[in-house]
């Protein structure tokens, strides 16, 4: 089931972002040393609670049994599209469709709120989430590189129709 996500979620959320990014993070390499700005180490209840309260961001939870095992979040902007952020599973939980169920999800609620496109942000070298996004329609657009990630950032876009 996916629900809304409010204040008293929030720390769970944070929980479920972290233990799902680590495992990315362990993949390739990521420490908090080499970058502290990875979703893994960065996210906080603190900075969670600000994206909720003061930017507004829809937030969803998908629930099993009470628990929440995955979440993503959208950035609405101003030219009628939004950033899918986040969108995460807990290793147990994964390869039980409930990725594609908040992916799925993410679409109709960007269209309700008249976005017309969807970017993303992945881990480029990433090439498993990348096919994945790619299979359900988001074109690889560019990529980029800074500084503080040891890794290359790809985005993606999708035209929500």
């Amino acid at each position: 089931m996916i629900q809304s996500v409010n204040n008293n979620n929030i720390k769970e959320c944070v929980d479920v972002i972290k233990e799902s990014f680590l495992t990315v993070a362990k993949e390739f390499g990521f420490t908090i040393e080499n970058a502290p700005r990875f979703t893994a180490f960065a996210s906080t209840e603190q900075r969670l609670s600000w994206q909720l309260n003061n930017e507004k961001r829809p937030m969803y939870a998908f629930i099993v049994d009470g628990k929440i095992v995955g979440y993503y979040s959208l950035v609405l902007q101003d030219n009628k599209e939004c950033e899918l952020n986040n969108l995460c599973v807990l290793p147990q939980f994964r390869h039980q469709g409930i990725g594609e169920k908040l992916l799925l999800h993410s679409f109709h609620t960007a269209k309700v709120l008249g976005c017309l496109k969807m970017n993303i942000g992945i881990v480029e070298e990433n090439q498993v989430l990348k096919l994945w996004y790619e299979s359900f329609g988001f074109k690889h657009i560019k990529t980029q590189k800074f500084d503080f990630f040891p890794f290359t950032c790809g985005y993606m876009e999708l035209k929500l129709t």
